[in-house]
């Protein structure tokens, strides 16, 4: 590659990044101007006068701290069963055989083409008879098994090799014992990936928490952020600053694990 393609391929990818950051700089500056700077035209870029009173503002005029402690327990919960289930699913449907195997599978993956909003009264009704209500386990339950989870580490499951089966099972290895111990931790990227993947989506998720939840005290952070918004309008600053605080777990989490994300994700198409 020439210099010129090489200066076009940076320029491209400064463009991007510039893109990606822009949103949290705006969040960031947003929460540091007072209602009117927020809304004037022109708009600002900079506050006159920065303040940190919309962080304190959020804690006190919303349980912020409560909201923010459901949505990890319910993220937590939601993406280690998710996991739990997923990892055996994509082992036996990559490394068992058993009659009927590929039609079970295709079945489960047919279901990615069903939108979600499908399933929203039929999981409510469910919860509702289980009396689980108002509470983390309702939260949970409808969202711990993950078919996406399922297929892309069942990929992963494929590209490992299968002499490295066959040797552990001579050796007298059961299958679980080889599940544990060599192919787990063959396909670690793919488990970081599929658990910043839906452990975002589960961190963001609005309309399963509004539904299942009616009371203050178990309501997550998007429904709490949401609360925030009312006929009286938008008070912008507020909004970024319960916004700029809620990122920061899933944030952090992609930042300590980002090599082994975008490792799962280049890979995910690779089948020994």
């Amino acid at each position: 590659m020439n210099a010129s393609k090489k200066t076009l391929v940076y320029l491209f990818m400064g463009l991007a990044a510039l893109a990606s950051v822009v949103p949290f700089i705006w969040m960031l500056v947003t929460s540091l101007k007072t209602q009117a700077e927020s809304i004037q035209i022109p708009l600002t870029l900079l506050p006159a006068h920065p303040s940190l009173q919309a962080y304190g503002r959020v804690m006190h005029e919303i349980p912020f701290a409560g909201f923010y402690l459901n949505s990890l327990l319910a993220t937590f919960f939601t993406v280690s069963l998710q996991m739990a289930i997923a990892t055996l699913a994509a082992y036996g449907f990559s490394r068992l055989h058993f009659r009927g195997r590929d039609a079970v599978f295709l079945v489960c993956v047919s279901i990615l083409m069903v939108p979600g909003q499908a399933f929203l009264i039929p999981q409510f009704l469910m919860v509702q008879k289980l009396g689980l209500v108002n509470s983390i386990t309702g939260l949970v339950l409808p969202g711990i098994f993950s078919v996406y989870a399922t297929f892309l580490l069942r990929q992963f499951f494929l590209a490992v090799p299968k002499e490295m089966e066959e040797a552990a099972l001579i050796d007298g290895y059961s299958y679980f014992a080889i599940f544990w111990r060599i192919m787990l931790p063959l396909i670690r990227p793919g488990i970081i990936a599929c658990v910043i993947i839906n452990g975002l989506w589960s961190w963001n998720n609005l309309m399963w928490p509004l539904i299942v939840n009616t009371t203050t005290e178990k309501l997550t952070l998007p429904v709490g952020l949401a609360s925030l918004s009312s006929r009286a309008g938008v008070e912008y600053p507020l909004l970024m600053a319960g916004a700029l605080m809620a990122v920061i777990p899933m944030l952090m989490l992609f930042i300590i694990f980002q090599r082994y994300f975008i490792q799962g994700i280049a890979s995910a198409g690779v089948k020994g």
